[in-house]
């Protein structure tokens, strides 16, 4: 079986790394660019760090900032609608994970226009073309979808998330700018990267896992360990290191899957609107228990790459449960709540049978039954 491997055609890196965007779309002739944005960055001015620079080219341009967290199918048909209105050729994504999935599916749809009604996106399905060409620019440091080959979209109607999987959704080119991330909050820091571990250690402990995708994971989690508590305290080596271990988590996950904490924090968010890495956060700890039996020496080296001194000379058992210990701390130490009060105990048997049904579960390496998933649900609860 051959093991497919897909990144972006260019990523840039660094401090000031937006200031490439000008030149980037004159060699690369877009004419009018459709800017995808949320409502706070439009606020706030962090969109006009991009828009200013492309004021100043001469570039034409128009804004569309009618993204939600947890985008939904009716924001992606707005966004259609908005770019034809728009005329444009091309996509700048500004924003964290809901406005490049936004973008995403809004590409994927102009160019082939029999998915208009977006549900027809879920899972991996085979498209005629690729989306419209695409800048990602991160302004978050969790959810890594400038580089991966997946978004995921709200079904208000049916209460559930559904993810789309496919290589013609990628973004061209990443710009990975810590800058652009120095602007959010402690509490949505926290989440994005407590997100980004989520991805790296699912991501290596996943069935598909193989010798390319674990040197990226192993690497994140050294990145997000070290880096996460100074980024929260906005420290300019924690957001750079943030804004690179989680893109590298990205080229991971992107590329072998996840599991289940993933596919129980999308039937969180759909449910009850909890933000994504706040949900991936909390169930991170439960999930590596659930797995701990069924990835070999995994949660070793995973507790390697997170600095746990002494963990080599442990045995087994004691390595799991060190491993374990160090993302709860890490957690707890950038302040992730332990339990919610929105989950109630008549859900559990919809939300459970949801989780099951995700596309990111099954890459866990343990199967799970209704009950099994209940459980994990109710040590949520407070």
């Amino acid at each position: 079986m051959a093991n497919r491997f897909i990144l972006n055609g260019a990523s840039y890196h660094g401090h000031g790394a937006i200031e490439v965007i000008p030149d980037l779309v004159k060699s690369y002739g877009w004419k009018k660019i459709f800017v995808t944005s949320d409502p706070d960055l439009v606020k706030f001015g962090v969109t006009a760090k991009v828009t200013d620079l492309l004021d100043d080219a001469g570039i034409a341009y128009t804004v569309y900032s009618g993204i939600k967290p947890n985008p939904t199918i009716q924001n992606v048909q707005d966004g259609v609608a908005a770019f034809r209105e728009a005329e444009a050729d091309s996509i700048i994504a500004i924003g964290g994970g809901s406005s490049m999935d936004t973008a995403k599916a809004i590409g994927i749809i102009i160019n082939n226009p029999e998915h208009e009604d977006v549900r027809s996106l879920e899972g991996e399905v085979p498209m005629k073309k690729h989306a419209v060409p695409t800048i990602a620019v991160p302004t978050t440091a969790g959810t890594a979808a400038e580089v991966t080959i997946n978004y995921v979209i709200t079904d208000v109607e049916k209460e559930r998330k559904f993810v789309c999987v496919g290589p013609d959704d990628i973004p061209e080119t990443a710009i990975i700018d810590p800058d652009m991330m120095s602007s959010m909050p402690k509490g949505l820091t926290a989440s994005t990267g407590m997100d980004a571990l989520t991805h790296a250690i699912e991501g290596y402990t996943t069935k598909g896992a193989w010798e390319l995708s674990d040197m990226f994971h192993l690497e994140a989690i050294k990145l997000i360990a070290q880096n996460l508590r100074g980024a929260v305290d906005n420290t300019p080596e924690g957001r750079e290191g943030m804004a690179l271990g989680q893109y590298i988590a990205g080229m991971g996950f992107s590329n072998v899957g996840l599991g289940i904490d993933h596919a129980m924090a999308h039937t969180l968010s759909a449910h009850y609107d909890m933000p994504h890495g706040v949900a991936c956060a909390m169930l991170l700890p439960i999930s590596m228990e659930f797995n701990r039996d069924y990835v070999g020496d995994r949660l070793r080296d995973v507790g390697r790459a997170m600095g746990v001194e002494g963990i080599d000379d442990m045995d087994a058992e004691a390595a799991k449960d060190a491993a374990i210990a160090a993302v709860k701390q890490l957690g707890e130490d950038v302040g992730i709540p332990k339990t919610t009060d929105k989950i109630r105990e008549e859900d559990l048997d919809q939300i459970a049978a949801d989780a099951l049904k995700d596309a990111c579960y099954p890459g866990n390496p343990r199967e799970a039954t209704p009950d099994q998933v209940k459980e994990m649900f109710r040590m949520l609860m407070a």
